[in-house]
């Protein structure tokens, strides 16, 4: 009888053991599952670079062992981490130093027949609101409006500045404007919760190109 009960407390903890291991094995199965989709975790304190091309050709970039390829015209690639520090950046055939801070977020711009330029993009996290931001790379003073002209959006966005605005998300008409002057009408862009849309505008004034700048649908 003792056998008996000896041998079945055996099974048990046996049957005990396989499950433990079953589960554990689905949880690891899992993990790499979701790590095939999204891609692994950043690391606590990581940077995040990504590459906007201003260009009218195809290019490449990478921050030191961080590759950003194959990046058509007037396009941007997801953002990628790395271990904040200083690096050497090449974007194309150029080269320029740069320091990426921790939990912070850049942009390498591409900018056609000039030095490459790291901007930095603060990261949004209000959930409920949706962030227009401009990042005005040009020699004038812009401000972002609705397409009739009659309601700013993003003020006086000095040269070689920043500035952004919190709305609720909608798809919106807007338009750029210097001063009272229209420089652009803008593609309509819809604005999702918790989403950051940035507007690149670069080139000279009489010449300025401003371009929707987002992160890929495929990689959010």
């Amino acid at each position: 009888m003792k056998q008996s009960i000896t041998h079945a407390i055996g099974k048990s903890r046996i049957s005990k053991t396989c499950a433990f291991l079953a589960v554990g094995l689905l949880a690891l199965q899992a993990q790499a599952d979701e790590a095939a989709l999204y891609g692994p975790s950043a690391p606590k304190g990581s940077a995040f670079v990504r590459i906007y091309n201003a260009g009218n050709q195809e290019v490449s970039a990478n921050v030191g062992n961080t590759q950003l390829s194959d990046v058509g015209p007037l396009g941007s690639s997801d953002f990628s981490f790395l271990p904040n520090g200083d690096y050497s950046a090449q974007v194309g055939a150029q080269t320029l130093p740069v320091k990426l801070g921790a939990d912070r977020y850049y942009t390498l711009v591409n900018l056609p027949g000039g030095q490459p330029k790291l901007v930095e993009e603060p990261p949004f996290k209000n959930k409920q609101k949706a962030l227009l931001r401009v990042q005005n790379l040009s020699d004038s003073e812009l401000t972002l409006k609705t397409a009739d002209g009659k309601t700013p959006v993003v003020e006086n966005v000095a040269p070689q500045g920043r500035g952004e605005r919190e709305i609720n998300p909608v798809k919106v008409n807007l338009a750029l404007f210097s001063g009272t002057k229209k420089v652009s009408d803008l593609k309509p862009v819809a604005l999702a919760r918790g989403e950051a849309v940035c507007l690149y505008v670069t080139g000279s004034a009489g010449k300025l190109s401003p371009v929707w700048v987002k992160r890929p649908t495929a990689t959010q």
